[in-house]
């Protein structure tokens, strides 16, 4: 566990961190714990490199059937 927070730090998850712990500083300078609940959320996603769809993200590749037929159209006038 140790490893994986502390290995693969990108631009994009520093730049979450400190988002974070920016938004983190204002909430507390604030009061306002709906903004410190977003500060943790940033931070949380960055500690544990999770992006905001989880760790799987993206889109299978859609592949035609085997048996497709060309379709022709006809103008009506």
């Amino acid at each position: 566990m140790k490893k994986a927070i502390l290995s693969n730090w990108s631009f994009s998850r520093a730049l979450r961190m400190v988002m974070g712990i920016v938004i983190l500083y204002q909430a507390i300078t604030t009061g306002e714990i709906l903004i410190g609940l977003a500060g943790l959320l940033f931070t949380a996603m960055a500690v544990f490199n999770a992006g905001c769809c989880g760790s799987e993200c993206y889109v299978p590749l859609k592949k035609e059937p085997a048996n497709s037929k060309e379709v022709t159209y006809d103008e009506i006038v």
